[in-house]
């Protein structure tokens, strides 16, 4: 599993803010190049970004942040109490975020996202270059200013997590079918599912394909304005450096972090076809900027990742019960969140399932609402 690791109780901003479009030209030509857009997805693009440019208004973005704050809150908590027991609670550690800024002028506490964050009770400071290098010494002192984050958590390896987590379900009952799943389908009883060489029938079927999701409805009538945001990582296995906490370049949108591997330096937002190879490019782009921000960094020994974000324009997964069809489940479309939305999102799909009510408004996921 490729990401930042980053497990944030305050990662509630949705992608969209006020005066996002200004900043367009810079994301897809400046610095790092963090936004790219392929042509062969131009004609899905183009609709989808109106809706998400329309999404960056402050009463909009206020009520985005509530509904994330609903699914991120809990997310380090829940992880903890799912890892009890297994040996290796250690896969989640205390974790500060740090947003370093080349410009300290542009480090404002004064900004939406950081005021929203404030508001809701996180614990923000503003820091000079000294009090960064710190707090980082491995960070390039081209880095004039930071806000920190506190009250945080980060997954030493992604990847170890959701192993760790799918060996305790399988020893706790749970049965895993790895199928090619061609078509789903209402047969009167409940769903059917066609994978490559056998069916499967379920009273009760939950559709939570990441991004595959879009292609697998729209044989049911489903038109979602779901796009592949791909996103890129190189991890570092002999680094010769440290990091205490995960730290985001500002200006290049990645994130990087020490995991049990090395050090991970993941980002970008790269919208093309759901199946188109990897970009090469992103490799020497990625490696550009991770030395930039990490001089000491040995890049000798590095594995390259990409996956795919299922992104809806206003940053909420789709999460409950479809209104079209009986026992059809929504849990999809999580963005740049997954992994700290993915614990709460599994509570109230299964209290939905079970016929019970979360103690929050689900209207914000509701599974029409880009009807």
């Amino acid at each position: 599993m490729g990401n930042a690791g980053v497990v944030s109780p305050w990662s509630i901003i949705p992608q969209s803010l006020p005066g996002t479009w200004k900043s367009i030209p810079k994301l897809l030509f400046g610095y790092g190049r963090p936004l790219s857009i392929d042509a062969r997805v131009l004609s899905r693009m183009i609709p989808w970004g109106m809706r998400f440019l329309r999404q960056g208004q402050e009463p909009k973005v206020r009520a985005v942040s509530e509904a994330m704050a609903h699914l991120c809150g809990p997310s380090t908590e829940i992880f903890q109490k799912h890892l009890a027991g297994t040996g290796h609670e250690d896969l989640i550690c205390d974790s500060m975020y740090i947003h370093a800024f080349r410009d300290s002028s542009r480090a404002r506490l004064s900004d939406l996202e950081y005021r929203i964050r404030s508001e809701k009770g996180a614990d923000i400071e503003l820091v000079g270059a000294d009090a960064l290098a710190a707090l980082e010494p491995a960070l390039s002192r081209d880095f004039k200013a930071a806000v920190v984050i506190k009250g945080q958590s980060r997954a030493r390896s992604p990847g170890a997590l959701g192993r760790v987590l799918a060996q305790k379900a399988k020893a706790l009952g749970a049965k895993f079918v790895r199928a090619e799943v061609k078509a789903i389908s209402p047969d009167g009883t409940g769903w059917r599912l066609e994978a490559k060489g056998e069916t499967f029938h379920a009273e009760r079927l939950v559709v939570c394909l990441g991004v595959w999701s879009r292609e697998m409805l729209e044989k049911q009538g489903y038109d979602l304005p779901l796009m592949a945001e791909r996103g890129y990582h190189l991890e570092f296995r002999a680094p010769g450096i440290t990091l205490h906490n995960s730290v985001m370049d500002v200006d290049a949108k990645v994130v990087a972090s020490s995991m049990e591997n090395g050090v991970r330096v993941a980002g970008q937002a790269e919208f093309a076809p759901v199946d188109a190879p990897p970009n090469a490019r992103r490799k020497d782009q990625l490696a550009q900027v991770a030395k930039a921000a990490f001089p000491d960094l040995q890049q000798g020994d590095a594995t390259f990742w990409m996956g795919r974000r299922p992104s809806f324009p206003d940053s909420l997964p789709m999460l409950g019960a479809s209104t079209r069809h009986k026992s059809l489940f929504f849990n999809f479309g999580h963005s740049h969140y997954g992994l700290m939305m993915a614990p709460k999102s599994g509570d109230v799909l299964a209290q939905t399932i079970c016929g019970q009510s979360p103690n929050f408004d689900l209207r914000p996921y509701a599974t029409d609402r880009f009807v």
